[in-house]
């Protein structure tokens, strides 16, 4: 893995001295109480890279730190969620990892292979505080971002804004599609909006969605876009790609006239991170006052306002801009969809992308 230090400059470490927050005993691991004083040492965080990466740092990172001068931070990044699942799995043994920040279906399969440690909110008040939606399983890590599949596109291809996933089918895309198909979840996501679309329950059949998206096959360029469908759209190799709301209203933000971003009128798909404790972390004590920290009001308000992921606390105030360009603010739009249900279907719906839709028909 390759090291990330969260400092600006070539410091490796940074020395403390202390804070004020008391933990609570754990059950797991067995450390005793210990103040905020005493915390110390190194919390090695694995998350997403790139521009989550940079957000992140800035919006919470770096004040943890900050409130915490005896902890250094060192972000990992591995690729995406199954990989970093892979990594976890490659350390049972012998964690290297104290928290792992990753998409909801990922950590359910890491709680059920025991990978995760256990978060009762009796050791994590913060966690009480959460909106009812940001608990995926009962006493394990809880959501830390809401998120939601939008899909990018060209301005100049479409000067007149696409509203509807009908658009996908548009024949001037021919070429100029991008989609990540599964075990993207964003293929997952896009397979639930087109069943709704037609009139299909997911939950029982996705046999309708799965022809009708292998009809789109001859029109995609990419079933896996790279570095991402945001950055292929802006550089002009495709007019429209799937993608998540967060970073596409950033790199929107950044460049108005080149590129758009659509909510269908079909509805979207909540997207899930999650934030989670690595069983045998070799530092809980810290590991878990930066769980504490990440979920608090104030680092999810600087996060929302960083990059436009919706928090997770309700008690983090953030601003009407802010909050127009997130999930907060059209939840109405997101259909409903059980991440731990899609998280027993992952596998048929994986072979469904790749057998069917990918080849087309």
């Amino acid at each position: 893995m390759t090291k990330h230090r969260t400092s600006g400059n070539s410091a490796t470490r940074r020395t403390i001295l202390g804070g004020a927050l008391t933990l609570a005993v754990g059950t797991l691991g067995g450390f005793a109480p210990a103040q905020a004083d005493d915390l110390k040492g190194t919390v090695t965080l694995m998350a997403y890279s790139g521009l989550f990466q940079d957000k992140y740092t800035e919006a919470v990172v770096k004040p943890f730190e900050k409130a915490h001068p005896g902890v250094t931070v060192k972000y990992y990044t591995t690729g995406n969620s199954a990989q970093m699942l892979g990594t976890l799995r490659a350390q049972k043994g012998s964690p290297q990892v104290d928290v792992v920040i990753f998409d909801a279906s990922t950590s359910l399969i890491g709680d059920k292979e025991g990978l995760l440690a256990k978060l009762p909110v009796s050791e994590n008040p913060v966690i009480g505080e959460l909106s009812k939606q940001a608990i995926i399983k009962k006493g394990y890590g809880p959501a830390v971002t809401f998120d939601n599949l939008v899909f990018v596109y060209s301005k100049k291809a479409f000067p007149t804004p696409p509203t509807s996933i009908d658009a996908l089918w548009d024949k001037k895309l021919k070429g100029r599609l991008g989609i990540s198909s599964m075990p993207n979840i964003q293929g997952a996501a896009l397979l639930a909006i087109v069943a709704k679309s037609l009139g299909e329950d997911y939950t029982k059949s996705v046999s309708k969605a799965v022809d009708k998206l292998a009809t789109l096959s001859p029109s995609v360029q990419t079933f896996d876009p790279k570095p991402d469908g945001y950055t292929m759209v802006l550089n002009g190799d495709l007019d429209m790609a799937t993608g998540w709301n967060a970073r596409a209203q950033f790199y929107a933000q950044k460049n108005p006239d080149k590129l758009g971003v659509m909510l269908p009128k079909e509805g979207s798909v909540l997207q899930i991170n999650t934030i989670n404790l690595v069983k045998g972390a070799p530092n809980t004590p810290a590991a878990k006052a930066f769980i504490d920290y990440a979920l608090s009001a104030k680092a999810q308000k600087a996060f929302t306002e960083a990059m436009y992921y919706a928090p997770v606390n309700p008690k983090a105030k953030i601003s009407a801009e802010a909050g127009a360009k997130t999930a907060a603010s059209k939840l109405d739009q997101m259909l409903p969809f059980d991440w731990a249900w899609e998280a027993t279907v992952a596998g048929k719906w994986t072979k469904d992308w790749q057998r069917k839709i990918v080849p087309g028909r």
